[in-house]
């Protein structure tokens, strides 16, 4: 074995203790919220990878567990389980418990590392309820358990294997951490991503709280990742794999452009997604556009073709990831945003000029079409500019010219300022007579702006309603004049009603600023109102309510004070908080059987299964249980197949038809355009709604002794019998209903003045939801799918989310 290739207890090195991560967490992982749960994951995460990178692991196994543990399994060479020198303990035992402990400080153990820092694997012990160890090395299988940054059990040898790794088993402190339960979809996102850097390296994940299960693996590396950017475009040409070394830095870059006006442009140091960018994309930027502009006047093009492009026109329709490996990369602090290396800006520029170089001189029809596409966004930019200067000399991107729109607000400070985008006139009168004036603007928009998705930007800026909100902004459009520094507001609201026209104005603005001013959404500037849906009043008593599940809470919360509910069997009394829970249980419980419904399953197969959930949750597992519930099945009239092993997911499955009597109309319609058959397996049973369902379903049986009877609290002793829960339900939510006059807010334009500054506007009262994007690549393909040219992918998303809507305006 190399130098290179040795990794044991001489390698690690101590550079300070664990003490500060408890009391501040939010210094180590970024937070304590959502974001820093998933930052534990990519800490362990980054130890496998570094092991990838240094070509001795290909395989990573990640899996989330019912009780939202994590555990991350690689075939690396093991953490290394010798004596330390220095410290007189295992070096697991260093790593696990010392901040700045590990082989990223030796530069034999790793050639290049993400985990730079030294402080992944102890932070995540320190934050974690648990963390149990196995380590595979030397023919031996190694274990230790830790908790909370102490060990529990010291490091014994369990059994012999021949695999080598580390599986790493940890759940996240319930006492440091508001949020506990992981995100799936946020996982899969950054492994793929992953994936695709890590060429070759295989990465797998499986949910056991559901049936998701993911495999990445992708032989083509950044020229897969670049294909994968495109698959909702059209491209121009094959990718353009660009692949060296220089002073020991690892450079790959794919290019590929498409047919639409905006760029995608991804960059990593050593995996981690510089967010931020830095000197190796600065580097990329500048050989890109004098590769394309020494070509295209090299005398290789057409006189028409023969002009000066910038670097924003060669950049139009371009997807593109710049990643690059380097021994000591000097991150902007443990977030590692934007790469610092000054070198390296020069080595991917040398690299670039002269591969982009070869490969046109080789490949000039694709020069010529890349050329080609940037001359039209060169001449577009002219024409905007035109079109610029124009509207300025006529004053139309001044704001004298809006005193009819825009209702400007009397601070001066962007700080306090705030900018209402109010869809139509109406809604926009009401909102300028409601308002504060003094840090609050009104500009009411006409109709649906323009869709800046299927249009470049000299037409963009023709666009009246889209001038308007430029203008009424002050910080410009466009590389040459867009200053965010400038902008006047530092709350955007858009404020639109609440049906599918107020949506798409909502999408289209959103679009807007997604593509031609982003950094407002990056900052955090850009906000969505949340006007009421419903007015609920008795008398001169009024409450205003956002959603219909707002409402049943309310209506549940009245009724509960009005009256009490017997049981049958040991005669339960119950009232107020008691049967407040159990009735919003209720609710619940049905709203997730609606869900089901809609996929044509029908109730009484549900709750049989749950039946089967109580007694064993892994009954998929037992044959027993399972040749039961087909008999149980049968005799419901159910028809059904021949009980299935899967060997793949370890269970039984059984498919079945439901009788057609406990279908309703909407079921049996459903039940024919999906098929009639019902298959029980992972994907059903260990859903996050059935598994739901189970946990409601205990805490419901514990009163579920029907016939119920609902007696007054107060006035006339009257009672009424219900024969189930869900004939109890619903009188109790018709009974909550009496005396209220309930009213739907179809637009902003039926409230007046003051009920939309109370319910919307005002600071104390309003809800706001602030735009963020969290995934930038999903963001693109969502905006291309909803509002891009092609018709498919949008017909495909629809048809795959139509059992998802909860309200449907026709």
């Amino acid at each position: 074995m190399t130098k290179e290739n040795i990794y044991n207890e001489d390698n690690i090195k101590v550079l300070e203790g664990l003490e500060a991560v408890r009391k501040r967490p939010s210094m180590y992982i970024g937070n304590i919220d959502i974001e820093g749960l998933h930052h534990l994951v990519y800490e362990v995460m980054d130890n496998s990878i570094d092991e990838a990178m240094a070509g001795v692991c290909d395989y990573i196994e990640v899996k989330i567990h019912p009780d939202n543990s994590v555990s991350v399994l690689d075939n690396g060479r093991g953490i290394p389980v010798g004596i330390h020198k220095t410290e007189g303990v295992p070096a697991v035992e260093v790593v696990m418990t010392k901040l700045h402990a590990g082989g990223k400080f030796d530069n034999d153990s790793y050639k290049v590392s993400g985990g730079l820092h030294g402080v992944g694997i102890s932070v995540v012990n320190a934050l974690s309820e648990f963390v149990n160890l196995e380590i595979y090395s030397g023919g031996h299988i190694y274990t230790q358990s830790y908790s909370r940054g102490h060990k529990t059990t010291e490091l014994t040898i369990t059994g012999d294997t021949t695999r080598r790794g580390t599986l790493v088993h940890f759940k996240p402190d319930c006492e440091i951490f508001t949020a506990l339960i992981f995100n799936y979809d946020t996982l899969i996102r950054r492994f793929r991503e992953l994936a695709f850097l890590n060429k070759g390296l295989r990465i797998m994940i499986e949910d056991e709280r559901s049936d998701n299960k993911e495999e990445f693996h992708y032989e083509g590396g950044l020229k897969s990742f670049v294909e994968y950017l495109n698959k909702r475009h059209s491209p121009l040409h094959d990718p353009i794999v660009i692949h060296g070394e220089r002073n020991d830095v690892q450079i790959d870059v794919a290019i590929q452009y498409n047919d639409k006006y905006t760029e995608t442009l991804l960059s990593f140091a050593n995996n981690i997604n510089t967010v931020e960018g830095g000197f190796h994309l600065i580097g990329f930027k500048a050989a890109l556009t004098r590769s394309i502009n020494q070509f295209a006047t090299n005398g290789n093009m057409p006189k028409n073709l023969n002009i000066k492009i910038s670097g924003d026109d060669v950049r139009e329709g371009l997807t593109a990831v710049v990643s690059i490996r380097i021994k000591d990369p000097q991150f902007e602090g443990q977030t590692k945003t934007k790469l610092g290396n000054s070198e390296v800006k020069g080595l991917v520029e040398s690299l670039m000029n002269e591969s982009l170089g070869t490969y046109f001189e080789e490949n000039p029809l694709v020069a010529k079409k890349i050329i080609g596409k940037a001359v039209d966004a060169s001449r577009a930019r002219d024409a905007a500019k035109r079109a610029r200067e124009i509207a300025r000399k006529k004053g139309a991107l001044m704001d004298s010219t809006l005193p009819g729109k825009l209702a400007e607000c009397q601070s001066s400070d962007p700080a306090e300022r705030e900018l209402f985008l109010v869809e139509g006139d109406s809604a926009g009168g009401s909102a300028k007579q409601g308002r504060d004036r003094k840090f609050q603007a009104i500009l009411p928009l006409r109709g649906k702006i323009l869709n800046v998705e299927k249009a470049r930007f000299d037409k963009i800026l023709r666009s009246e309603e889209i001038k308007n909100i430029i203008t009424a902004l002050g910080a410009g459009v466009g590389d040459e004049e867009y200053d965010i520094e400038k902008i006047r507001y530092h709350k955007v609201i858009i404020m639109t009603d609440a049906d599918v026209d107020g949506s798409h104005i909502r999408t289209l603005l959103l679009t807007f600023f997604f593509r031609q001013m982003p950094e407002v959404v990056d900052r955090g500037y850009l906000y969505i109102a949340q006007p009421p849906l419903l007015k609920v009043g008795k008398g001169k008593q009024e409450i205003y309510l956002k959603t219909e599940a707002d409402l049943n809470e309310y209506l549940l919360k009245r009724v509960c004070s009005q009256k009490r509910v017997e049981t049958s069997g040991d005669q339960q009394s119950l009232k107020e908080h008691i049967l407040y829970t159990l009735v919003g249980n209720l609710a619940d419980y049905f709203a997730i059987m609606k869900r089901f419904e809609k996929k044509a399953v029908p109730q009484d197969l549900i709750e049989l299964l749950i039946h089967y959930g109580f007694e064993e949750k892994a009954f998929l597992k037992n044959q027993d249980k399972m040749l039961q519930l087909k008999q149980n099945l049968v005799d419901k009239g159910y028809r059904t197949q021949e009980l299935i092993w899967s060997e793949e997911r370890g269970i039984y499955e059984l498919t079945v038809i439901a009788p057609e009597n406990v279908l309703d109309e909407d079921m049996i319609r459903q039940s024919l355009t999906s098929g009639h058959e019902i298959t029980i397996n992972r994907s059903l049973v260990y859903s996050a709604d059935f598994q739901n369902l189970i946990v409601l379903g205990k805490q419901i049986s514990a009163y579920d002794q029907p016939p119920f009877n609902v007696v007054n609290i107060e006035g006339e002793k009257e009672s009424v019998n219900c024969a189930d829960k869900r004939a109890l339900f619903s009188f109790l939510i018709n009974e909550g209903k009496k005396g209220l006059a309930v009213q739907r807010y179809k637009g902003l334009g039926e409230m007046n003045p003051e009920q939309l500054w109370q319910t919307t506007m005002c600071r104390e009262n309003r809800k706001l939801l602030q735009v963020r994007v969290e995934d930038a690549v999903e963001a693109d393909e969502i905006f291309t799918i909803l509002m891009g040219d092609e018709v498919e992918p949008r017909r495909e998303f629809i048809q795959n989310n139509a059992l998802e809507v909860s309200m449907l305006d026709i």
